[in-house]
């Protein structure tokens, strides 16, 4: 595995400080955030320099139950050759639900959700990893993510799930020590007994961030400093394998450079109090209570030199997930993405309040997001616009994207007469007018509904 050192995730609002930071080996880039023809000039002169830039998408959704699109997959693999990059990053994790496996319309959770460490679950991941493998042009690696709650009746570990992912696909790990710590807040998962079952030599980075603790609930942020646990859990780490390559991510709420350079100092200073500390693989392994949960053997198996020689509970010598494991997973990830977006009973055996905090998050998200891809909003609704829209989430679950939902958030507005003040009402209008623009052909209900909006719409607004 390529050596990539200390780096940090690239964000236009800090490009300009990532360009002038002393020591940064390389940058992460968010895929979907990219646009292949027209990369901002701050990446090209990073990769000019030599700084390798690695993509890592948020999209792709490899934990849900239809296999991957062929048309996000070949995105993603065209921002790899742009960039010239050696491997690239997604999750362990769903983003969206319904559709075709469950005759049920698809929702989309704008949010990586966590897979139920079952085999039906991991049966799908594999097939899934297995296709995006062979659709990429570069090495594969997936990221640990982090979760508010738990899904009931799970039959392995975070290490065992991950050791038998690797161990059957050959896909590298993107370990996150940021989210090892939120899941030992939230759920209770000794982040060392996740270590110790990992296999070391499949990991391919890490990633290190910072959160907060509320109520008793940590919140994987990437907003905040990164706390002396995650350090902790570094270190750990750094003394059973010297990892490739370590990260910093930021994403809100961006310090001082100095600030951001004081971080990646900790990180440089732990990695090498990890190299120097004892061996972690001189130590006892975790036993059965630590390690395995009661349905499994207390450690995994141990790694073969073939990704397909041997898989147990699949539907094939191959691995390939059944259908009825496929069915069976969707209709579960699709009454827990109602039960958090659409307001429907929370399924059986979910704790109802872990529930109750991810879906108020997950509205807050929609609307931070909306007002980034649609900054014009805020300004026209002011104080409003929280209010608001957190009101139009609560009714209308996402189904599309980010933009998709602002047009959707203002035509609901705007059909219902608000808000009040008619000067605020045409300027969203006027807003909602110039992009919605006409649909493909092959929408046409979708393009008949829009012309009865945009009609609708063009009509005298009554003066208040």
């Amino acid at each position: 595995m390529e050596r990539l050192g200390t780096g940090i995730g690239w964000r236009p609002e800090i490009a300009d400080a990532v360009e002038r930071m002393p020591g940064v080996d390389w940058v992460e880039v968010v895929a979907e955030n990219l646009c292949p023809g027209h990369l901002p000039a701050s990446l090209r002169r990073l990769r000019e320099r030599g700084v390798t830039v690695v993509p890592h998408g948020v999209s792709l959704g490899l934990g849900g139950a239809e296999r991957p699109d062929e048309g996000r997959l070949a995105a993603l693999a065209e921002r790899v050759e742009t960039l010239g990059a050696p491997l690239v990053t997604e999750h362990i994790a769903f983003v969206r639900a319904g559709g075709p496996l469950t005759a049920s319309p698809r929702l989309e959770a704008g949010h990586l959700l966590p897979v139920p460490r079952t085999r039906d679950a991991l049966d799908v991941l594999c097939e899934n990893i297995r296709v995006a493998q062979d659709a990429l042009p570069v090495p594969l690696a997936v990221e640990n993510i982090a979760a508010l709650f738990s899904w009931p009746d799970e039959e392995m570990t975070e290490g065992q799930f991950l050791y038998e992912l690797a161990d059957r696909t050959g896909v590298r790990l993107l370990i996150d020590v940021a989210n090892l710590h939120t899941n030992h807040v939230n759920r209770g998962e000794d982040p060392a007994a996740a270590l110790a079952a990992l296999p070391l030599e499949a990991i391919a980075y890490v990633h290190v961030a910072g959160g907060f603790e509320r109520n008793g609930v940590w919140h994987d942020s990437h907003a905040h400093p990164v706390p002396r646990p995650v350090l902790d859990i570094l270190a750990d780490l750094a003394s059973r394998v010297a990892p490739p390559g370590v990260l910093l991510e930021r994403d809100e709420n961006f310090p001082e450079p100095g600030e951001l350079e004081r971080e990646l100092g900790a990180i440089r200073d732990v990695l090498e109090k990890g190299r120097a500390a004892p061996a972690q693989a001189d130590r006892p392994a975790p036993g059965p209570s630590a390690a395995a949960s009661p349905a499994t053997p207390a450690g995994p198996t141990p790694v073969s030199d073939s990704t397909s020689d041997s898989v147990p509970d699949s539907d094939s010598a191959t691995g390939s997930a059944s259908a009825p494991a496929r069915q069976r997973l969707a209709l579960a990830e699709a009454a827990l993405l109602s039960a958090l977006v659409a307001g429907t009973p929370a399924p059986e055996g979910f704790d109802r309040v872990r529930l109750g905090v991810q879906a108020r998050a997950l509205a807050r998200k929609r609307a931070d997001v909306v007002a980034k891809v649609a900054p014009e909003l805020p300004e026209i609704l002011g104080d409003g616009y929280r209010q608001a829209f957190l009101g139009y989430a609560q009714r209308h679950p996402m189904t599309g994207g980010y933009r998709r939902d602002a047009l959707d958030f203002v035509q609901d507005l705007l059909l219902a007469g608000r808000p009040a003040d008619g000067r605020t009402r045409r300027a969203l209008r006027e807003w909602w007018l110039e992009r919605s623009g006409p649909a493909p052909r092959s929408a046409r209900p979708v393009v008949r509904l829009a012309r009865a909006t945009r009609q609708a719409l063009r009509r005298p607004l009554s003066r208040h």
